[in-house]
């Protein structure tokens, strides 16, 4: 029956066997399950980027099979599903970061005293991705925030993100930090400039020494 759900039945017992599952309402209904099991197994391949292979490997017909019960069926959609699960968390495990990462100690300008924050910087296919935490910061609302820099040895900064208040903050950069080495944090007003306020909270050096 399942041979007849995919596909894989020979075409000399195909007409036979459909015209069993005509007269039956039992194993039309076997049929209509299989055919299900069947379907959500080839859509789940579909629609996740799992490895061609994997997917040619769910997909084939499976041609030496013997009348599988139902409990069988699902078994195998079952474990399908679960194939394809690992293999996309595998895949996207392994895509998120290269395993290159810098961090950055940062110290108080003398603007808040008592302010200090440390940084990760973790590369993605995407970009950097920047984990901040800093203590010391009184929170800023009110069209009032805190702006994160790169800057390069030429002076060039690129922003990187803003925020209210220093706890688990996640910035994200476009830019390396093995060649915008210097990470600051500045206060910002929402007035339509885009320029660096200069009114700089910490500052701090990425280290990029491997």
């Amino acid at each position: 029956m399942a041979a007849l759900a995919d596909g894989s039945l020979a075409p000399e017992r195909r007409a036979a066997l459909e015209t069993q599952v005509a007269g039956s309402s039992e194993l039309a209904d076997r049929l209509a399950e299989q055919q299900r099991a069947v379907e959500l197994v080839r859509s789940a391949a579909a629609e996740v980027e799992a490895p061609a292979s994997l997917r040619a490997r769910i997909e084939a017909p499976q041609r030496a099979r013997r009348r599988p019960t139902r409990r069988r069926v699902g078994l195998i959609a079952a474990g399908a599903a679960a194939v394809l699960a690992v293999a996309i968390g595998l895949s996207v495990f392994g895509s998120e970061t290269s395993g290159e990462r810098f961090h950055a100690a940062l110290a108080p300008t003398g603007a808040v005293a008592n302010a200090s924050g440390e940084a990760t910087l973790i590369k993605t296919a995407s970009g950097w991705k920047i984990e901040l935490d800093a203590t010391g910061l009184p929170r800023l609302e009110g069209g009032r925030f805190y702006q994160a820099w790169l800057r390069n040895a030429d002076g060039v900064l690129v922003p990187i993100g803003t925020f209210n208040e220093g706890q688990d903050v996640t910035l994200w950069a476009g830019v390396s930090p093995k060649d915008f080495t210097t990470l600051t944090i500045t206060r910002e007003q929402a007035d339509g400039e885009q320029a660096s306020s200069g009114e700089k909270v910490l500052v701090g050096t990425v280290d990029t020494r491997s």
